[in-house]
């Protein structure tokens, strides 16, 4: 679990988390001392209000987090930032009212409230615009050297400069065996430096492995001194991992999933996953009920032909089952009997199917399937029969999703739009076998929450 925390968090994320968080909790202290309720700046005084304080601030952290404030810190428009945050203060607002109307005890005045949602707001903005515009963020972030200036060492070159690279900087590529160079040559050191002077004098804290040949030699003498120096040494499918939270399948080795894979977290992880399964689903069924049956009426009166769609799909183990899902197709969509690609703009969806299709709403029978058995709320998107055949003969490791059972949403649905060719499959797939090798309650959790995220801002398609 502190694994999953440190690759999805990196150190910047968590230095902004904690002081919304302050602002959050100092809010509340805000709102009471400028409401007419009668507050005084007294140790008592706060500690009595400190509950309710954390409570709101940790049920708007929830929701901010779920709609995306904190992805992509960097990159990500500050109107963007301003609309998010504006969302989540609206349903924030909702949430504590409810929570607050059920437990009277729980009470915050509503005058209070308005004092600190006006305050956290338009603190929580100021921080983000600092964060985003005034503030040099490379201290707080992992410093590392990398051996290698081929195609390996370039990816890591180009998540840099594309402003993905949330958790490192990089100091320097070395070119330690005369690969044809990829990376721009400002970049690379010069052919004399040392690399143990050159990690001592950039302060770097990691080393990455990331020559496209690794029988070229590497220097092991100054190597070992640095790692006993304190100086982490990792290999380059690690480090691409953990920093663009994918796997980069054409740097495994081919016996890398034998020996990492079996199945993660044993018994226990699939006890308490299928615990989450049905606690998710139950509560989904039952807040969702009214969408669904407006849904159904809205197909119904869209285009002829039933409300749900049955299609086969292959699940755990390559087992095949039927999937439930809302009909957003023509009944004759595939009327040759030739199964085609689900593409963003697709010509056989009917206008009501674009847009539960847009929203994700005609995924929502699917529940049916997890609460069978047959699915996970979290995992791999099912593919057909026949498009996993032709996959598993173009793509290498592509039925290794096949160890866990698919899901509603998942990691590369959240990261990666509808796939439309062999292309998308592959891609989809670095994210899916990311998931599998990580899977547990923590990370789907954060699949769970980001969910919301991908309905309300659905990925741009092409």
């Amino acid at each position: 679990m502190t694994k999953i925390f440190e690759m999805h968090f990196p150190k910047p994320f968590v230095v902004l988390v904690l002081i919304e968080a302050a602002i959050l909790v100092c809010s509340i202290y805000v709102g009471e001392a400028t409401s007419w309720v009668g507050f005084e700046l007294t140790w008592p005084s706060i500690q009595e209000a400190l509950p309710n304080a954390l409570g709101y601030a940790a049920i708007l952290l929830i929701i901010m987090f779920s709609l995306g404030v904190y992805s992509e810190i960097v990159a990500t428009a500050f109107y963007q930032v301003v609309l998010r945050v504006g969302v989540s203060f609206f349903l924030g607002f909702i949430v504590i009212s409810a929570i607050f109307y059920t437990f009277p005890d729980l009470l915050i005045w509503r005058a209070v409230m308005a004092g600190a949602l006006v305050f956290a707001f338009l603190g929580i903005l100021a921080t983000h615009y600092i964060f985003l515009h005034a503030i040099d963020l490379t201290p707080l972030k992992r410093r590392v050297a990398v051996l290698g200036v081929g195609e390996q060492a370039s990816r890591i070159d180009q998540l840099e400069r594309h402003d993905q690279a949330l958790g490192f900087v990089c100091m320097g590529f070395f070119n330690l065996a005369g690969e044809s160079t990829t990376v721009p040559p400002a970049r690379i050191a010069e052919p004399e430096t040392s690399l143990k002077d050159f990690v001592k004098r950039r302060n770097v804290s990691e080393i990455v492995i990331a020559m496209d040949e690794r029988r070229n030699a590497l220097p092991m003498e100054e190597l070992t001194e640095c790692a006993f120096q304190g100086i982490d040494i990792i290999d380059y499918p690690t480090f691409w991992e953990r920093e663009a939270s994918r796997i980069d399948i054409d740097a495994l080795p081919g016996n890398w999933l034998q020996f990492v894979i079996s199945y993660p977290g044993g018994r226990l992880l699939s006890f308490i996953k299928r615990l989450f399964d049905l606690v998710v689903s139950l509560t989904a069924m039952i807040l969702l009920a009214p969408l669904m049956a407006c849904t159904a009426l809205a197909i119904k009166l869209d285009s002829p032909g039933p409300i749900f769609y049955r299609q086969e799909r292959v699940g755990l183990r390559g087992q095949a089952f039927a999937l439930l899902k809302f009909r957003s197709m023509r009944t004759d969509a595939e009327k040759d009997g030739v199964p085609r690609w689900a593409a963003g703009k697709d010509d056989r969806v009917t206008a009501i199917g674009n847009f539960i299709r847009k929203v994700r709403i005609d995924e929502i029978p699917q529940i049916i399937n997890v609460l069978k058995g047959e699915m996970s709320f979290v995992g791999p998107r099912p593919e057909r029969p026949f498009f996993v055949d032709q996959l598993a003969q173009e793509i290498p490791y592509y039925r290794e999703r096949f160890r866990v059972k698919p899901g509603i949403t998942g990691w590369a649905q959240l990261n990666y739009p509808y796939g439309a060719s062999v292309a998308d499959a592959r891609h989809k797939l670095e994210y899916d076998l990311y998931y599998i090798r990580h899977c547990g309650l923590m990370l789907d959790t954060i699949i769970v929450l980001q969910t919301l995220r991908v309905v309300l801002w659905p990925p741009k398609q092409a």
